[in-house]
């Protein structure tokens, strides 16, 4: 039997959507507890992490960031991007952790006690992985809330913020007022570019950091960085963007533009299993001690379960789903015969 056919009717006892983190997490809490995981990633592992901008530091402290009870060290009071990818490439790697990378989910079929998961790699070939559990910590960085306007389908729009040194000397605008807007427009203003950062609300939001929120004001209130708050972007041209503000309607000189608005989770994903939504900010429906969604055998793990409260649950917190999903798993499934 080759190996292909002899995967196809190998089953795990729980197979993760998502290597972020949290997804991480919860494979290594599954395999402490005696049960056989596997991971799915359309990207690299931790891809959103890679995806954020080179020179990052996190908010938070390294001890809030580690998995699996492994200490995280790091020389600064904060750790960068670049230290917490190569934190977490060791921890999948003490843990042996099995990860499929650049493998896209594309469908699910099956049921609790043996799901068929459907996947693509990079070069369009098929494939399959069978589990008995499923957990969906796929996160919420790959789906930019968009604008709908016209043009924010031009090369020039970017809704992630790598590196400034691109932009150095050109006309560039920011659309935002929360913390990725404040860093994107510091740094692109510090490295070069002249920035005009643009606004829906009165003034840069409340929750931006307390070491960001002065200085991103205090350019602004000296000229270094041009703001129109109240403010919206209803078209992006080539050459320009137009933007209404309190005064009328604006057109401004632009080269490039970072729409930052925020992400979401994939909830058409979510629905096509048959997870369900509560309320205004779409809840998935799941146990709260155990993280199984409405749909049996899937679990929930990591910002999904906030639905599109996306500032309720970070890898500080989100980290500790693996647990519970461990928990869970130990209460409804015997271990398989090690193999």
């Amino acid at each position: 039997m080759s190996e292909r056919e002899l995967e196809a009717t190998d089953i795990y006892d729980l197979l993760v959507i998502g290597a972020g983190p949290t997804g991480l997490a919860c494979a290594i809490e599954a395999q402490k507890a005696g049960f056989r995981a596997v991971l799915v990633d359309k990207g690299c592992v931790c891809n959103s992490l890679f995806h954020y901008p080179s020179h990052m530091t996190f908010f938070t402290t390294s001890e809030l960031l580690e998995i699996g009870g492994i200490p995280f060290p790091t020389t600064n009071a904060k750790p960068t991007r670049n230290e917490a990818l190569e934190y977490y490439r060791q921890v999948a790697a003490f843990y042996k952790l099995d990860v499929r990378q650049y493998q896209l989910v594309e469908w699910i079929t099956g049921a609790d006690g043996d799901f068929t998961v459907h996947t693509r790699d990079r070069f369009g070939r098929a494939g399959e992985l069978r589990a008995r559990k499923l957990a969906i910590a796929s996160g919420y960085y790959d789906l930019p809330n968009l604008m709908g306007i016209p043009g924010e389908e031009l090369s020039k729009v970017h809704h992630y913020y790598d590196d400034p040194h691109p932009y150095y000397g050109l006309n560039v605008v920011v659309i935002g007022g929360k913390n990725s807007a404040a860093i994107a427009a510091l740094e692109l203003w510090r490295h070069g570019a002249r920035v005009t950062l643009i606004h829906r609300g009165p003034e840069m939001h409340r929750h931006v950091k307390y070491w960001i929120k002065p200085d991103i004001e205090n350019r602004i209130k000296a000229g270094e960085i041009k703001a129109y708050f109240h403010a919206r972007v209803v078209e992006i041209t080539p050459d320009a963007v137009i933007v209404e503000t309190p005064e009328g309607q604006k057109t401004l000189r632009n080269d490039f533009v970072f729409a930052l608005t925020g992400y979401h989770p994939d909830f058409d994903f979510l629905e096509g299993l048959g997870v369900e939504f509560s309320g205004p900010d779409r809840l998935p429906v799941c146990n709260k001690e155990t993280l199984e969604s409405n749909v049996p055998g899937i679990y929930l793990a990591g910002v999904i379960v906030a639905g599109e409260r996306t500032n309720e649950i970070f890898i500080e917190n989100g980290r500790f789903h693996g647990r519970q999903i461990a928990a869970a798993l130990t209460a409804a499934l015997k271990p398989q015969t090690a193999r």
